[in-house]
């Protein structure tokens, strides 16, 4: 796990713009940094060791030094594909799995992408014609940006990296900031910055003769289906998981995991106890409210798997933390940064390395909406008179209540979502608590909206939900979240805040031959009636607590902007009551007002959309101001101390 930056230029590249670069992202390599410059090509790299720490140094060559390759990542096949190679009369001199790259290249050209197993960015030099390689990995755990400025191509690991020499692509890209309103994420290829390019997951992207060519390596398949019985798929799975997490613990430093007291990282860890063979440190955070603390299970759970346990707990000093979340991120946080930045924080103190259960819901069926979605088909099929006149009068006197699973809220859900279909209905249902086209109609200046008058901010969802891959409804569901959510919202954000810290996050269940079973496996082994990821139950039966797979799903960070409502309040009325967002005449204040207004007298429930304005907000002073992270740190801490730190009591949760 690393960071690389580089710079292609047919002129010619200077070492120290390659120095800058790679200096942008000590966070990700805090071991070791290392400069390749020759001619057009520039290759930075900062080195977090975890395989091979004595001599895995890159850039790394092969025999005759006229390839050159960098690796944010891990290839855990690399002992069989390096076996295969020496037979082929390959010689090796280091024992990194990043040297399996250039001599792979030598025998499959671009095609090496398909023989890999594992997480990776890595860019590949090919000196005898003058050609780079780019690419990433099939479901985009590894962070990979690019950017043109006329014949000079820039890359990295985070946009920073190549902010820090091209100051110019420090504007705002309307498209994205429409898209992270409306649906919480900013779908590749875009990014925040006009003119900063996403790779995809599963792309490669070539750089010859000043043309760039970007094209799709793997796709997800969801047909056709397993053709076995429950208990084929059971044992299958049960081989596939075990697989999986075998292969992630290929390292040459001490492994932990974290634990969540939920089922995929209670998973995870499980099986990891029975092939690791040896105890190993977990980790989790809690809050200091019981209704929302899952920390306890977690702690029971590492009591039963004999694991040396590190337990924190989040306090209300963690909102001062959001300008340097913003800052690693490149982008505008959620909840879930803000917790993950802590838990990581916490984690590098005691190993560089932690396996954790991120996928499982896509791959399994864990979201609610999964099977929501069902109920809103029953709607939509009342006559519309009846919809639209009887029951919408019904639900204006409905409050919304202080918590997202809320009765008014799922009643809100199923009306709003019964109005449209497809691809469509399914971007509104993960849009609903953020700012759908009502919202945004009143809250967009006439220039923002000219602006993103051609982009439709759902269409990344739609395309992938409506692209004719799959027969069933909940398949398509997932194939969206898998392309679209998975690698530009938790994915991103696991890498982003535990690299903040130096510290590798492994995910089993993102192994792309798990994902490919697991895409297989019917709907009914995922979703039956209002049980979710029902195979997966069976297999976690077999390995956790029942006190586990009892428990409603919760995520350690749902709660987040309910719990610390006092600092919300406080810092909403700062930062959105002078926001550079309305200054730069992106967002009318009159419809911001509003929504802050019925927010604090308890007339509606805007939190989640407040808590967007916020960061984009933040994120707006940090990147496009270029002000200090700790400076408005101290900020938002004076902010605080100044309106009273202390909490109110906990809302009460059904």
């Amino acid at each position: 796990m690393c960071g690389i930056a580089g710079i292609l230029d047919p002129a010619g590249v200077a070492a120290e713009d390659v120095h800058r670069m790679a200096t942008a992202l000590a966070h990700r390599g805090p071991d070791d940094a290392t400069l390749h410059v020759d001619g057009p090509i520039g290759l930075g790299f900062r080195r977090l060791s975890i395989i091979d720490p004595a001599g895995g140094r890159q850039p790394i060559e092969n025999e005759d030094g006229s390839l050159r390759v960098i690796l944010n990542g891990e290839i855990y096949n690399y002992r069989e594909l390096r076996t295969g190679l020496e037979r082929s009369g390959h010689r090796f001199r280091t024992k990194s799995d990043t040297e399996v790259l250039v001599h792979l290249y030598e025998e499959r050209g671009d095609d090496l992408v398909r023989e890999l197993r594992g997480m990776f960015a890595f860019a590949l030099w090919d000196g005898r014609v003058r050609r780079l390689l780019l690419a990433r990995d099939h479901l985009g755990q590894k962070p990979l940006y690019w950017a043109r400025a006329g014949a000079r191509l820039y890359f990295a690991s985070e946009i920073k990296a190549i902010l820090a020499v091209a100051p110019r692509f420090r504007d705002i890209d309307p498209q994205a900031l429409d898209e992270y309103l409306t649906l919480r994420i900013i779908a590749d290829p875009r990014s925040m910055f006009a003119g900063v390019r996403k790779l995809p997951p599963a792309h490669r992207l070539i750089a010859e003769r000043d043309a760039v060519r970007i094209g799709r390596y793997w796709e997800l398949r969801f047909e056709p289906k397993h053709p076995g019985s429950e208990v084929d798929a059971l044992a299958e799975l049960e081989h596939e998981v075990r697989h999986a997490v075998r292969a992630h613990l290929v390292s040459d430093v001490p492994v932990g995991a974290f634990l969540s007291g939920g089922v995929d990282s209670g998973l995870v860890a499980s099986i990891m106890r029975a092939e690791h063979g040896a105890s190993f440190r977990t980790f989790s955070v809690g809050v200091p409210y019981r209704s929302f603390d899952e920390a306890p299970v977690a702690r029971r759970v590492a009591r039963g798997l004999g694991t040396e346990h590190v337990e924190d707990t989040i306090d209300g000093n963690i909102i001062t933390e959001l300008p340097r979340v913003i800052h690693h991120l490149d982008e505008p946080s959620d909840p879930l940064s803000v917790c993950m930045y802590h838990l990581a924080r916490m984690t590098a103190r005691h190993v560089k390395v932690a396996l954790g259960g991120d996928g499982g819901d896509e791959l399994f069926g864990g979201y609610d909406r999964y099977y929501g979605t069902r109920y809103v088909r029953y709607y939509a099929a009342l006559p519309a008179p009846v919809r639209r006149g009887v029951l919408r009068r019904a639900l204006d006197h409905m409050p919304d209540g202080t918590w997202y699973k809320s009765l008014g809220h799922k009643l809100r859900w199923i009306h709003e979502l019964a109005e449209t279909r497809g691809g469509r209905r399914y971007a509104r249902s993960l849009g609903y608590f953020y700012f759908t086209p009502r919202y945004r109609e009143a809250l967009y200046t006439d220039a923002f909206r000219a602006a993103v008058r051609d982009f439709d901010a759902e269409a990344a969802i739609i395309a992938w939900h409506d692209a004719g891959h799959t027969r069933e409804a909940l398949d398509r569901m997932l194939l969206a979240d898998s392309m679209v959510r998975l690698p530009n919202h938790s994915v991103m954000i696991l890498d982003r805040m535990c690299m903040a810290h130096g510290l590798e996050a492994r995910s089993p269940f993102l192994d792309h031959r798990l994902a490919e079973f697991a895409a297989r496996l019917p709907a009914r082994l995922k979703i039956r009636g209002r049980r979710r990821r029902y195979l997966q139950m069976r297999l976690a039966a077999r390995h956790l607590p029942a006190e586990v797979l009892g428990r409603p799903k919760q995520g350690f960070s749902s709660a987040l902007p309910y719990l610390l409502q006092r600092q919300f309040r406080a810092l909403f009325g700062h930062y959105l009551s002078d926001a550079r967002l309305v200054q730069a005449g992106l967002l009318r204040e009159p419809a911001i007002g509003a929504l802050l207004d019925a927010h604090l007298r308890g007339v509606a429930d805007h939190g989640n959309r407040l808590w967007l304005l916020l960061n984009a907000e933040l994120w707006y002073r940090v990147h496009i101001e270029a002000r200090q992270p700790e400076e408005l740190v101290h900020e938002i801490g004076d902010i605080v101390d100044r309106h009273g730190a202390a909490e109110a009591p906990p809302v009460a949760v059904a």
